[in-house]
């Protein structure tokens, strides 16, 4: 089973918010629909801007720990070498995520997907 340790933004450069799940598209999900109160729900944080994998849940705890300690700026740094636009790639990890002209199909989609998607965005 894979550990995902994630920061959520409110915008580039907003409000941050680290965590840990087993599950980052449902958990992802529960940020963005404010399905639980609590911190990222009243300040708006929902926009998965960095996450990490882990075979396992105490590597992923330790790691988040240590994050949690980490300055401000030492994350925002983590997440702009590795999504320099502060994009949501919760719509990477969703099919919510509509393909550019130059980016290809994902694997598996099929024509009628493809036909659906052309239509969308002319």
């Amino acid at each position: 089973m894979a550990y995902y340790i994630y920061l959520l933004a409110s915008r580039k450069h907003g409000t941050l918010y680290l965590g840990v799940t087993n599950n980052l598209v449902r958990r992802g999900h529960e940020h963005r629909t404010k399905a639980v109160e609590g911190f990222t729900a009243r300040y708006g944080v929902d926009k998965l801007v960095w996450f990490e994998i882990y075979d396992d849940v105490a590597t992923a705890i330790a790691r988040e720990k240590e994050l949690k300690k980490w300055r401000r700026d030492w994350k925002t740094r983590l997440i702009e070498e590795q999504n320099p636009g502060w994009i949501d790639l919760y719509l990477k990890l969703t099919w919510l995520w509509i393909p550019g002209p130059r980016q290809a199909a994902r694997p598996g989609m099929t024509n009628r997907t493809r036909a659906i998607r052309r239509r969308r965005h002319g």
